[in-house]
């Protein structure tokens, strides 16, 4: 199962890539992380006695899903950046809306399917990949909760890999900052209200990385989760560790969208921040709800052995 699981990432390998001769790195520096994280997963899987050959057929289940419902959040909930023009009738002016996206599906440098130039949202791609996973996890008769605590240890640690892929790309950084760590943006890369060069020269102007600063903090979330996950994971209920990170991953970026200056707006409320608050307040509720004193605490317990096959009849 590993082998093939294996070939499928390679083939969406040199999809993503653009082919034999065209090397993306944004897709370079993902696909890295996907991977980096199935390992991390496997080695995880083996020490909760679980299967680890299971993590490579999750992941061969999650991609597509994860790919299609990032690309589709990121359509649906487009960044101001690109959508900056749509209240103006200037031709010069960017709008790349949602509607805009659905008329030029076959634009292969901005439109839709163009994923190698960046747009892909984390939301949409965890709701991706969990769907992913519970699939392949009806399919085999696996314990959800288990594997989900498993997925969210490894995932920080993907996207803090991943976040790397945004700053080839310059699509992630902040407000204007005078620390030493910013960076220096392009004139080209940069979006309102930073675009003149006259004002914010870019010899002398720096942004706050926050790129960086999401890595950062998903390595420290990695870390905690690890932690969490080899040390007390026992004494959790199944599927704890998972509502640790959709907590954990919330806080991290609702505070961080008050530094961002690419935000996806629904009217002038800021979509992620929404979600984001939404979600922390929605799992930390629920992981309050099952450790409520009297609850039935539900024992961790290893995936049951396949049946063996019965051997064919002589011929």
């Amino acid at each position: 199962m590993r082998f093939e699981a294996e070939g499928i990432v390679l083939d969406f390998v040199q999809g993503i890539f653009g082919g034999p001769l065209q090397i993306r790195y944004y897709g370079l520096i993902i696909v890295a992380a996907m991977l980096v994280a199935a390992f991390i997963a496997a080695r995880l899987a083996r020490r909760d006695r679980r299967d680890p050959e299971h993590v490579w057929g999750a992941l061969t289940w999650a991609i597509i899903p994860g790919i299609i419902l990032a690309r589709l959040w990121f359509v649906f909930f487009p960044p101001s950046s690109i959508t900056e023009g749509c209240a103006t009738e200037a031709v010069s002016d960017i709008c790349r809306n949602t509607a805009w996206f659905l008329q030029n599906i076959g634009d292969l440098t901005n439109g839709p399917l163009a994923i190698w130039s960046g747009g892909l949202s984390i939301f949409g791609a965890v709701l991706g990949g969990f769907i992913g996973v519970y699939i392949y996890a009806r399919r085999n008769k696996l314990a959800l909760g288990p594997w989900l605590d498993i997925a969210a240890v490894a995932l920080p640690l993907a996207q803090a890999i991943g976040r790397w892929a945004n700053f080839v790309n310059q699509e992630l950084y902040g407000t204007v900052t005078s620390l030493p760590w910013g960076i220096s943006i392009p004139i080209a890369k940069r979006v309102a209200p930073f675009t003149s060069n006259v004002e914010f020269p870019v010899d002398t102007t720096r942004f706050h990385p926050l790129f960086l600063y999401e890595s950062l903090l998903c390595l420290l979330l990695f870390i905690l989760l690890l932690n969490l996950f080899t040390r007390q994971r026992n004494r959790l209920i199944p599927g704890d560790i998972f509502l640790g990170y959709l907590v954990g991953y919330s806080v991290i970026r609702f505070l961080l969208e008050f530094l961002r200056v690419d935000v996806a707006l629904v009217g002038s409320i800021n979509w992620s921040q929404v979600v984001t608050a939404v979600t922390a307040i929605a799992a930390a509720l629920f992981f309050l709800y099952r450790h409520r004193p009297g609850a039935p605490m539900v024992a961790r317990q290893p995936d049951p052995e396949p049946a063996p096959k019965a051997p064919k009849a002589a011929a």
